[in-house]
């Protein structure tokens, strides 16, 4: 016996309006061809489907066997078909992140929770990116975004700019190299450098300043969370290079003393890399605009 899904709405619609009729004009086909479809299942069923002598039509034993699946399997399909709907539409999908910028974390969150409220269908996760390789997997499709600030040529990838930040020096206040306008490369000679845990290809201060002048710290202390990196520089353990959106709250302390790194500064652009193909997601261009604004905020604070 061949059931298609056709055949379980007419069932369906038999049923419940209690008539060829009403129920051809829901299926929005005429009666003729309803007699005809009915007809063609009963012989395929081998038994008859439906009580015609009855007023309103019912359901026969079989009929009814016929209706509990239809009432199982339609409200599936149903919801399948609006859930792709949704989809086509932009109202619903994934958004998984994955994040090369260590720092990123304490910037995303607020980011994430307006989009929470914007996007409630949307289904979001964040993954480390510093723990794998973030942008062959956005290609695989295994993430939908990387914050990066390292742009590639990468077929189907586009690199959407969010912000610019200055990565700047961070010491203690009595730190001899507090009183310094700016630092530079040879400064950090004899230094202990406190960083996040991750490839010094991934650090500015590193791609930016030390490994193009071929300096080395005199040693290197890697710690997880910012607020521990600045308990420790507070404490004279050794000094940092961060974002400058990072340590906002530091400008404002008597324990602490930003300075740019050279005399012209350094700046860094962060991106939202995402496939070719999702940039005009509705949901997508949400999130991009949701950064940006929470970048404007953190610098003007």
């Amino acid at each position: 016996m061949h059931i298609e899904f056709r055949h379980l709405r007419t069932i369906r619609a038999i049923h419940d309006c209690g008539g060829l009729a009403r129920a051809a004009e829901q299926l929005h086909i005429t009666q003729s061809a309803l007699s005809h479809q009915i007809k063609g299942l009963e012989d395929q069923a081998g038994v008859e489907l439906f009580v015609r002598r009855s007023k309103p039509m019912t359901l026969s034993a079989a009929g009814m066997r016929l209706l509990r699946l239809a009432e199982q399997i339609l409200p599936q399909v149903e919801a399948m078909q609006a859930e792709f709907g949704a989809l086509r539409e932009g109202k619903t999908g994934r958004m998984h992140i994955a994040i090369e910028c260590h720092a990123c974390f304490e910037w995303l969150f607020p980011v994430l929770e307006g989009f929470r409220k914007l996007w409630h269908d949307v289904d979001v996760d964040i993954r480390p990116g510093l723990a794998f390789d973030a942008l062959p997997a956005l290609q695989k499709e295994e993430v939908d975004l990387v914050v990066s600030s390292d742009p590639e040529d990468l077929p189907g990838i586009e690199f959407v700019e969010l912000f610019d930040y200055a990565p700047v020096f961070v010491a203690a206040a009595g730190h001899p190299l507090a009183s310094k306008p700016f630092i530079e490369a040879e400064d950090f000679r004899g230094q202990t450098l406190i960083t996040y845990p991750v490839e010094r290809s991934r650090l500015d201060v590193f791609s930016q300043l030390l490994i193009p002048a071929k300096v080395e710290p005199q040693a290197i202390r890697q710690v997880e969370l910012t607020a521990v990196i600045l308990l420790l520089v507070a404490s004279n353990r050794g000094v940092a290079v961060l974002p400058d959106w990072v340590v906002r709250e530091v400008k404002y302390s008597s324990d602490y003393v930003t300075r740019p790194l050279t005399a012209e500064g350094i700046t860094r652009r962060l991106y939202a890399a995402i496939r070719s193909e999702d940039r005009d997601k509705p949901f997508m261009r949400d999130l991009i605009e949701l950064a940006r604004v929470e970048a404007r905020k953190l610098q003007s604070q």
